[in-house]
This record gives C-alpha cells, structure tokens and sequence, in this order.
C-alpha cells in the first residue's frame, strides 16, 4: 500500500482495496475475419452463457460468392462437435483429416455458419478444392438473411453424407457419424419441454409461433 508504505497480503485494512481497471475485450480470430457485409447474431444462451451463433447478411449478396478457404486445425479426431455446424475433413497428403476449431482463435468467421435443415434455407454450397474448403452461394442472398450451408454433391460423398435434403418431422438433415459427449437438454421456455438438439427446440418453437 503506497499509503501506508507497506507490504500487505491481500487488501489494506486502513486505505481498501485497489480499484481495479480492467484491459478493453479484444475479439477472437473468428470475429475479426468476419467480411463488412455479414454480421453475427446470438440466436440463443445455452449453459454456462455459451452463445449460439449465426452469420447474417448485411446487403444483398450475389449468387456464385465465393468465401474461404475455412480455417481450422488439421486432426485425426474432432475435439469439438456442435450439431448446428457442419463437419469438415480434407485430404492432406494422402491422409483424411478433420478440420477442428476448438476455439474461436484457431478458425475464421466461416465457423460460425449454421448447417441447413432444408433445401429453402440453404443459401450455400461446401466443397474441397485443393486441399482446403470453400462455402460458395447458390443463390442471391437478401439482407438479413441467414447464411447456411450444405455439402456439394461430390464433397457429400467424400464425408459420407447424403448429398439430397430428407425432410424429416424435425427437418434435420442427417450428419457423418461422431462421437458426442452427452450435452444438457435444450428447454422450451414457453412449456417447458425438452429436446435433444438446438434444431429440434428451434422448430418445435416454430409451432409456438404459429398458434400465435
């Protein structure tokens, strides 16, 4: 303590503790990449505040956009699956690899788009070109506008997936098989109902709407 002269553990009892100013938020990677036309919106809080995430068009834009190349860490296994976002491997030398963004300082704005539940929605097209992947629009984009992202035909095959939309009940398109780790339930704040995955929650919200 300066006011005091003395070396303390902890705050002084006479003059209080410091006032402590904390250094400015600096944004991740991810945000800083992130092209003046798009945006990025919380669509929902899950537990423990983490923040689920959607990129959104600013002004129109035109079919055949090509962004890219995705950025992420090459691996043998995925560490981090999230069911609203595609997964994506690459072949490297002869090897298939997983592109895995832990965090968002290993990866670019293009870890933030949403897979699409169907084929109205989508608005992008991912594939593989020279070792690294690339989202491309497949239609003109209008403001506020969604970016989401499916595979390209022989990219679908590469990973396994389907390549043509199955609409189901919950409209969720069928993914490559992953090892999860068991999440906490997703919640219906109107009834109190509970799913397994954001896309189930998102369209059973969806009825919530219509009955209004």
């Amino acid at each position: 303590c300066e006011d005091c002269g003395k070396s303390l553990i902890g705050e002084c009892k006479l003059h209080g503790p410091l006032i402590r100013a904390k250094d400015r938020v600096i944004p991740s990677r991810a945000r800083l990449t992130l092209p003046h036309f798009l945006t990025l919106r919380v669509l929902e809080l899950r537990a423990g505040n983490q923040q689920i995430l959607g990129v959104f068009a600013k002004k129109v834009i035109q079919k055949r956009t090509q962004f890219g190349p995705y950025v992420g860490q090459l691996s043998t296994k995925l560490t981090c699956y999230d069911e609203s976002r595609l997964v994506l491997q690459v072949l490297k030398d002869g090897g298939k690899y997983f592109l895995d963004t832990p965090n968002e300082d290993c990866g670019n704005w293009m870890m933030f788009v949403r897979l699409a539940r169907n084929q109205e929605e989508q608005t992008l097209v991912a594939y593989q070109h020279c070792g690294e992947v690339y989202f491309t629009t497949v239609k003109p984009i209008e403001p506020h506008t969604e970016l989401k992202v499916w595979y390209a035909a022989d990219y679908a095959k590469f990973m396994e997936a389907s390549a043509v939309f199955i609409k189901e009940e919950s409209d969720v398109c069928p993914l490559p098989p992953v090892a999860k780790e068991p999440v906490d339930p997703w919640i219906c704040s109107s009834c109190r109902s509970t799913f397994g995955t954001f896309a189930l929650l998102e369209s059973h919200q969806c009825i919530h709407k219509d009955r209004v």
